[in-house]
């Protein structure tokens, strides 16, 4: 986690974080208007103070109300660095326990949410520094998410992943390891499920081709190709 700074510093890095995180901004305007995820956060960091002074009601009525404004659900007790912004927001749910580091980008949708009920333990995720958490991912249960790494979309993950790393799917599997920050494009993930079924099609048109011609050697000709693809598709799933 970043040093401490200034409550107002904080705020000014939140009102800032659009310009820098979202290409779609034009005007000050859109910012008190367009962007509850900002709203949210910097309600949040007033809640969280108030919190750990011991005023919890009024934190929870605090966040109550901007749940009921921004649609985004945070807890006034979970733990947010610095820089943190959630892109259109509307249905983020963080959780009491919840752990989010610096840089790091939310999109709509996403849950930081617990698997279990029991009170006093940590049962939410720890995010850490510069990690891109895709619309509608599921990050559940006390797992840690590593620096710089990217969750998929509709991703739901309950394991943890290393860092500089790439996990899609239900549940989620790592599908690339020691990536370069830089190249964590969230609009470039591989679709495991979509390899696979082409190469089960292509097996089978084989498959019917040598069932109809009787030649063989249609089989030796295209099993390397398909190899290839195989090799690809459990690489891919082993990371």
């Amino acid at each position: 986690m970043s040093e401490k700074i200034s409550l107002w510093k904080q705020i000014k890095e939140d009102f800032n974080m659009p310009y820098l995180c979202d290409p779609a901004i034009d005007s000050k305007v859109e910012l008190f208007f367009n962007y509850p995820g900002v709203w949210a956060i910097i309600c949040y960091r007033i809640a969280h103070r108030f919190y750990k002074r011991n005023w919890k009601i009024l934190s929870r009525i605090i966040m109550g109300i901007v749940q009921i404004i921004t649609n985004i659900d945070i807890h006034p007790a979970a733990t947010i660095g610095r820089r943190v912004f959630i892109d259109h927001g509307f249905g983020v749910v963080i959780g009491e326990t919840a752990v989010v580091g610096s840089d790091v980008l939310i999109y709509q949708q996403v849950t930081l949410g617990g698997v279990s009920l029991e009170r006093g333990v940590k049962r939410h995720p720890t995010i850490e520094d510069g990690v891109v958490v895709g619309g509608g991912a599921k990050v559940l249960g006390d797992i840690t998410i590593g620096k710089n790494s990217k969750i998929g979309a509709n991703s739901v993950v309950i394991h943890n992943v290393p860092e500089n790393s790439t996990a899609i799917g239900i549940p989620a599997r790592v599908i690339e390891k020691g990536r370069d920050k830089s190249q964590l494009s969230h609009n470039k993930l591989p679709d495991i499920n979509k390899e696979l079924f082409e190469y089960i099609i292509k097996r089978l048109n084989v498959l019917e081709e040598v069932l109809v011609s009787h030649d063989e050697k249609i089989v030796l000709e295209k099993d390397k190709e398909l190899e290839k693809i195989y090799e690809m598709f459990l690489k891919t799933i082993k990371g």
